[in-house]
């Protein structure tokens, strides 16, 4: 029998190789070879092409200042915050990859969006669960059901044959890596098959109108499943994150040919599907009595978009001998680096004691204007002392103590202000327009020690 040929592939960039590199010669990145058969295309595959896929010959280049832009065509598909996401819709002819851990929500989401538009018809193509275990999900999520279609296959030819034939307006597709083409030799889920999957569907998007959603894998260092060219061919990248035993989710834009990537919509998973938070700064707030030590209330924005979270931390002494450094929803080695200012600068002795911090509602927060809010709850756990709700707090903390000025503070007021807060306090260095006519008492801050004597006194 004779030996089965086989070739390297590079996930990142697709690059073909006849033996394993540790670097791919193409894109440059490391360790991202795998070895699969070498494609072959099947002689019953040219019998099925699809006319519908076929390379147009009329196409002729065009001047840019003859292009129209009236055949952008946005609808809405239902979901508030999704549309704004998108930047206003969902455009005609565009392709989304919607990725995510497992059970965060990825198909509840796709599936709620024909629910939600009785009159989107719709081609919901699964390859990872029976019809009958749809129904199960659409019946628990409420709403209506007789335009959306169930298809459950895995071959592409035939969910193409499907789609010619019924034409719809939406068709989504979960997920990617487990659809492949006859065409290719390999099996679901390798580099070429997500490859010829995503650009014979995106063809089938752009010569049809028709928008079409991919949910997608994602590995455990977090990146979508599949070379990395996936990205590349869609015009939408969207990834949920949070904590699956959480109830809220996050929905961010990573790429948006049609709209800002600075946007981000926020979730709640209950019982009935994800519900829309239109505003998440009132959920994460504080819900607690006022009198409690080691919480400060931080202003931060992702994006475009302001948000009120709370900071909770608490400082012991260490009962091992080794000090315990411990964050959730922060960056733990960013943690360290403000307790060795807190304690260079400001003389505060936190070496020899157990320091752990939250970030409430299992959020991540990457925002360095975190940064004085978290020093003011580790100062507070270490004193026990409360600090007053009616406070939040944004700037950025320097190696010198300093307080540094943190971008778009006056939308970080703006939001205080809407949700009843009495205090902010900033860095001093913040110049960024008036904050005498701003509603709310802001208070500048130089350094740690002037910080601390302003709210600890």
């Amino acid at each position: 029998m004779a030996k089965e040929r086989t070739v390297w592939y590079c996930t990142s960039c697709g690059n073909e190789s006849p033996k394993w590199m540790g670097r791919c010669p193409a894109c440059g990145e490391w360790n991202t070879m795998v070895e699969e058969p070498k494609r072959e295309k099947k002689s019953s595959a040219s019998g099925r092409s699809r006319a519908i896929l076929a390379t147009g010959s009329d196409a002729r280049p065009q001047l840019l200042e003859d292009i129209s832009l009236s055949s952008e065509n946005r609808f809405s598909i239902g979901l508030q915050e999704v549309d704004r996401l998108l930047g206003g819709g969902l455009v005609e002819g565009s392709m989304i990859l919607l990725g995510g851990e497992p059970g965060i929500g990825k198909s509840t989401l796709a599936l709620q969006i024909p629910l939600g538009v009785a009159s989107l018809k719709t081609l919901y193509v699964s390859g990872e669960e029976s019809p009958r275990q749809i129904k199960m999900r659409a019946q628990r999520l409420g709403g209506e059901t007789s335009n959306c279609s169930i298809l459950s296959e895995t071959i592409l030819e035939n969910i193409l044959d499907q789609a010619v034939g019924m034409s719809p307006d939406l068709l989504i597709v979960d997920s990617i890596q487990t659809i492949y083409s006859d065409a290719l030799d390999s099996s679901a889920g390798s580099v070429s098959q997500v490859k010829e999957c995503a650009a014979r569907l995106l063809r089938y998007a752009k010569e049809t109108g028709t928008p079409v959603i991919l949910i997608g894998h994602i590995t455990k260092d977090g990146t979508i499943a599949g070379p990395k060219v996936l990205e590349h061919i869609v015009d939408v990248v969207l990834q949920f994150e949070g904590d699956t035993r959480g109830a809220y989710r996050l929905l961010r834009s990573i790429k948006n040919r049609f709209g800002s990537t600075s946007e981000l919509a926020v979730f709640e998973m209950t019982g009935t599907g994800l519900r829309e938070v239109l505003n998440p700064s009132e959920i994460l707030i504080p819900m607690h009595q006022d009198d409690l030590s080691g919480i400060a209330i931080a202003s931060v924005m992702d994006g475009t978009r302001p948000f009120m979270l709370e900071i909770q931390s608490l400082v012991s002494t260490a009962a091992y001998g080794m000090p315990q450094r411990n964050a959730n929803g922060f960056d733990v080695r960013r943690m360290n680096m403000l307790l060795a200012v807190l304690e260079k600068r400001a003389g505060f002795k936190l070496a020899a004691k157990d320091v752990f911090l939250n970030v409430a509602g299992g959020l991540r927060v990457n925002d360095p204007a975190c940064d004085l809010a978290v020093a003011v709850a580790i100062l507070a756990s270490n004193f026990d002392l409360s600090v007053p709700l009616s406070n939040c707090f944004a700037a950025e903390i320097g190696l010198s103590g300093e307080l540094r000025p943190v971008s778009q503070i006056q939308r970080r007021i703006a939001e205080a202000r809407k949700l009843g807060f009495k205090k902010i306090f900033i860095s001093s260095f913040n110049r960024e327009g008036s904050f005498s006519k701003s509603g709310i008492e802001v208070v500048p801050v130089a350094d740690i020690p002037a910080l601390c004597r302003l709210v600890f006194k």
